[in-house]
């Protein structure tokens, strides 16, 4: 059975429960229609997430690479001046 006929028969039978509770006088909310509308408005939520999530990555990443390069900048501080005492005492001899 193809993915078509299997999202027919669901809807189908939504929209079936729908019209029997709406008989019976339970409910008039539940068919394909309000479905999709709340499918949709989820679908739009969970993209509105993954976007949050990506900034915050995207903001730790960032900060991540800032204390890096303030780590290397702060090494070759710290060991340049004694990389060229080695190298200045390597040519005396």
């Amino acid at each position: 059975m193809n993915t078509k006929k299997l999202l027919n028969l669901a809807l189908e039978g939504i929209d079936t429960l729908g019209f029997r509770l709406d008989d019976m006088g339970i409910t008039s909310k539940l068919n394909r229609h309000n479905i999709a509308a709340f499918v949709m408005a989820e679908q739009k939520h969970l993209e509105g997430e993954w976007d949050s999530l990506q900034a915050r990555v995207d903001r730790r990443r960032a900060q991540f690479d800032q204390l890096a390069q303030a780590v290397e900048s702060r090494a070759d501080n710290v060991i340049g001046p004694v990389l060229s005492r080695v190298n200045r005492f390597r040519a005396s001899q």
